[in-house]
């Protein structure tokens, strides 16, 4: 069986997360389909932590070009982590989900652009110029699903 490179799992985490945010547009009204999006925000909450507390310090260090970029990405996870606010707390709400379906549109259009720069600049960098020890050490955070208590992302503090 051959293991999954950093990039695939990335993108791969991506594509799930996506799925379940399109999912709760499109589902009928249930108590499952809000469960599924609220496991999907604390799924993107952790993808975010992984990249900003790991991922990007290395691939910011290797090459001045990637460093742009970088803080391009973090800037844009405290859009989008501001957007993650918003829509738990329109989850909170007991109102319809008219109000959470907007936010969820409003999270799909930033992701859609967020995650193509990620996947076509920085995911491929991981496969090549991380050595064993961090390949290893971002296995391990993938397969993690806590953020440490009260972390928010960088440009959201």
């Amino acid at each position: 069986m051959e293991i999954e490179t950093p990039a695939a799992a990335l993108e791969r985490e991506h594509r799930e997360i996506d799925e379940a945010v399109t999912a709760f547009l499109r589902e009928p009204d249930d108590e499952g389909r809000r469960s599924g999006l609220r496991t999907a925000l604390h799924e993107l909450r952790h993808h975010i932590y992984l990249e900003e507390e790991f991922l990007f310090p290395l691939l910011s260090t290797m090459e001045d070009a990637l460093t742009a970029t970088v803080l391009v990405m973090l800037r844009e996870h405290a859009q989008i982590w501001t957007t993650l606010d918003a829509l738990d707390r329109a989850l909170d709400s007991d109102s319809d989900d008219e109000a959470a379906a907007g936010v969820c549109r409003e999270l799909t259009a930033r992701l859609l652009h967020h995650n193509l720069k990620e996947e076509r600049v920085l995911y491929p960098r991981a496969d090549t110029d991380l050595n064993d020890a961090a390949l290893e050490r971002l296995r391990a955070l993938l397969e993690a699903t806590g953020l440490p208590e009260g972390w928010v992302c960088i440009k959201a503090r």
